[in-house]
């Protein structure tokens, strides 16, 4: 059975298109009051997988009203020549946003570049502020895909509080922020990792299991309890018995959805949502410079470099 026709399958689609749908409306709005929302997307070097991504990021953006650019940089330029044009970007009202596209070269630092965006701009949720303000439950800014995840798991119906919740993954822009966002849902989590003595032990017990450590079908069948929510977040490249590659996840999805009641198919679940979050969160930066700017200028016109 396919993900199309099987009730089990967690769609990522409809779900972002009602969060677009929400976006569309505030970012009309916002122009309308003379506060157009603008994404400015940095891309260093030529990528032709990044390409894919802006172009996605691109239509979405369009779909939702935001200006979308695009700000292509040689892979020769060096981290402090970027972290001028970012600092530039900062200081211009008519950015909204900041997305950094990855990979970036070797040679420039990708956490130094997440740190050069301003908080108040950082729409993909990487900001070293942006990650604390989750530890004390300021959750509106979250890392996308963490919180596409999260979103996914509101689908199920299921009560948060007190649920048994269960990441496979620790990184620091999936499943650390997972945790702190459902902990702060009233959820128990345990966070498991490399040296996890038995994974398959601790998932076995979770109404909730999200997994996110890019290894392909890394979970099976027995190592889920029958009845939970599994969110896949893996993307992986599998080379098919016929010779052909295909994306998997770090599920072993047909196995796994005849034991679970809700199952995320890869590709199309997480995926679609994470670029929705990117731009629900890209109102919430307009929102909070709009405050500023008013607390700043005591008052609500127009933008001043409109």
């Amino acid at each position: 059975m396919s993900p199309s026709d099987d009730s089990r399958y967690l769609k990522g689609g409809p779900v972002a298109q009602r969060i677009i749908a929400a976006v569309r409306e505030d970012a009309a709005i916002a122009k309308a009051e003379g506060f157009p929302p603008k994404l400015i997307s940095i891309t260093v070097g030529d990528t032709d997988a990044v390409d894919v991504y802006v172009r996605n990021q691109r239509a979405k953006a369009q779909l939702a009203g935001i200006d979308f650019e695009e700000r292509r940089f040689p892979a020769t330029i060096t981290a402090g020549e970027l972290e001028a044009a970012i600092h530039g970007l900062n200081a211009d009202p008519r950015v909204t946003g900041i997305i950094i596209q990855r990979p970036v070269p070797a040679h420039i630092p990708i956490k130094t570049l997440q740190a050069a965006v301003h908080p108040l701009k950082d729409v993909e949720g990487m900001h070293p502020a942006s990650i604390g303000n989750i530890v004390y439950n300021q959750l509106d800014l979250a890392p996308c895909t963490a919180a596409a995840s999260v979103e996914l798991l509101r689908e199920t119906g299921l009560d948060l509080k007190g649920l048994e919740v269960v990441i496979v993954g620790h990184s620091e822009i999936v499943g650390k922020p997972i945790a702190f966002l459902l902990m702060s849902e009233g959820a128990t989590v345990t966070v498991c990792h490399h040296m996890t003595r038995s994974v398959a032990a601790h998932a076995r017990r979770a109404d909730a299991l999200f997994v996110a450590v890019g290894k392909p079908r890394l979970i099976k069948a027995d190592m889920v309890k029958p009845g939970a929510a599994v969110i896949d977040i893996g993307i992986n490249s599998e080379i098919g018995p016929d010779g052909t590659s295909r994306i998997v996840g770090d599920v072993d999805t047909e196995s796994v959805r005849e034991v679970a009641s809700w199952i995320t198919p890869v590709p199309g679940g997480v995926g679609p949502i994470t670029v929705a979050i990117l731009l629900r969160n890209t109102m919430v930066a307009l929102s909070r410079q709009r405050a500023l700017y008013e607390a700043t200028y005591g008052t609500a016109g127009r933008l001043a470099a409109e």
